[in-house]
């Protein structure tokens, strides 16, 4: 879809370009009008005039003298001309030549304006006036040459064309430049948005137009009940596992009835059912003991929390007297920190069973985050790796130990879009967990 200031932009130049040769047109027709409206006026005091000329003679006729008309209609073909028609008898002015000016009759006491060509096809303006004078019909004809005021007139149409070309593009830099500074709220909250995607803020700030302000309170608010329902989901199941232990330990007491002695193979499927019911629990606990009643961050410092889990994992394994190094860079970085804490809580305690002496983690980021978990203990053979990688298997189910809490970390690394790698680690020998999370998201 077509963004938004783009759209904005687009319909509000058309609506200018449109309103501003709307402008231009009734502007050209006015100033025409005007110049037009001045000449008509001009001929009209000619052609008063040359009525006044008219005067009776004695045989009960009409004596038309030019003597007192301006030279101008006297000159040839000088642009300004006439035509007194006396009934049939017509007066052109000297200046006509021998042009035959195509006037249009005019009724008694009528006057007209209209166009014709005159002398060598110019355009004329033309007044017609109609009268009665001493018992006979006069039509009197004044005419103008519009060439010149054609040409004064399409060279103001010109500049006014030019001024109004440079008023539109100003409008439109104007436009677009209003237009995008209304809409920088909305490109801020986009970036917030961003950010609250990629886990360096919470919530979007309220510093906006209060058109938009229910718009963001209402996305507030939806990110503070995802959080919530987040939290609220991952404390469920982990009451649900904790509820379900003790019809488990019923199950596995009912198992070692003596009524199944005749019926080994049921009992081996209830220990089987029973066994697979136990392994899903304890996923599920441990998921919500890495969770726990922590509060949801948006951030994690590796360090920090790798030497809390550190000494937590020690105390788990206090037999086991195991060296963890670890090797993480002191700041913030912008992952879940429930994911992350679970991811790493699930390596290091696999590491943390299967280790004889030493376990070392190390992580570091630039483009992506990498996490590398390696320990002394027996590790996988190859074909186990390979069966570990297989898409689609469930790796605690295909793995004894180490493959417990992969299904959980390969779970959270495929949200990130995040790559794991297993194998074997040549300084310790033992397994390997290699973790890749892109770090812009």
């Amino acid at each position: 879809m077509m963004p938004l200031r783009k759209r904005l932009g687009r319909g509000l130049i058309v609506l200018l370009c449109i309103i501003f040769v709307i402008h231009w047109i009734a502007a050209d027709w006015m100033i025409r009008s005007v110049a037009e409206k001045q000449m008509a006026n001009r001929l009209e005091d000619d052609g008063h005039s040359l009525l006044e000329t008219l005067t009776a003679t004695a045989d009960d006729q009409v004596g038309f003298d030019s003597y007192h008309i301006s030279s101008v209609y006297n000159r040839r073909l000088s642009g300004h001309y006439y035509l007194v028609k006396v009934d049939a008898q017509a007066y052109p002015s000297p200046s006509l030549l021998d042009f035959p000016l195509q006037a249009e009759p005019i009724g008694p006491e009528q006057s007209k304006i209209y166009h014709i060509n005159g002398p060598e096809q110019r355009p004329l303006l033309v007044l017609g006036l109609g009268a009665v004078k001493f018992g006979h019909r006069i039509n009197i004809s004044i005419a103008e040459d519009l060439s010149a005021v054609d040409h004064d007139i399409t060279a103001m149409r010109l500049t006014y064309f030019g001024l109004t070309l440079l008023i539109l593009v100003s409008a439109i830099v104007l436009l677009n430049w209003d237009v995008k500074r209304s809409l920088r709220p909305l490109a801020l909250v986009g970036g917030e948005l961003e950010q609250v995607s990629s886990g360096r803020r919470q919530r979007i700030g309220l510093d906006v137009p209060e058109e938009i302000e229910p718009l963001v309170k209402e996305i507030n608010r939806l990110l503070e009940l995802v959080v919530r329902r987040l939290q609220q989901s991952r404390t469920a199941i982990g009451n649900l596992a904790h509820a379900l232990k003790p019809p488990m330990a019923l199950l596995y007491r009912i198992a070692e009835e003596p009524v199944f002695d005749d019926y080994p193979e049921l009992r081996r499927q209830l220990h089987t059912q029973t066994e697979n019911i136990h392994r899903c629990i304890e996923r599920e606990l441990k998921r919500a003991r890495i969770a726990g009643d922590q509060q949801l961050t948006i951030a994690f410092n590796p360090r920090q929390e790798l030497i809390a889990l550190k000494k937590t994992l020690r105390a788990i394994y206090a037999e086991k007297a195991l060296d963890i190094q670890i090797t993480a860079p002191d700041g913030q970085i912008h992952f879940d920190r429930e994911d992350m804490m679970e991811m790493l809580g699930n390596l290091l305690d696999n590491a943390c069973k299967w280790a004889k002496h030493r376990i070392d983690v190390e992580m570091d980021f630039s483009d992506v985050l990498d996490i590398r978990v390696a320990d002394d203990g027996p590790g996988c053979s190859e074909a186990e790796l390979q069966t570990l990688t297989q898409r689609g298997l469930r790796l605690d189910e295909s793995i004894q130990g180490h493959g417990l809490g992969l299904a959980i970390v390969s779970d959270i690394v495929n949200s990130y879009k995040g790559n794991l790698q297993i194998g074997r680690s040549k300084p310790l020998g033992g397994f390997l967990a290699t973790v890749s999370l892109p770090l812009s998201r």
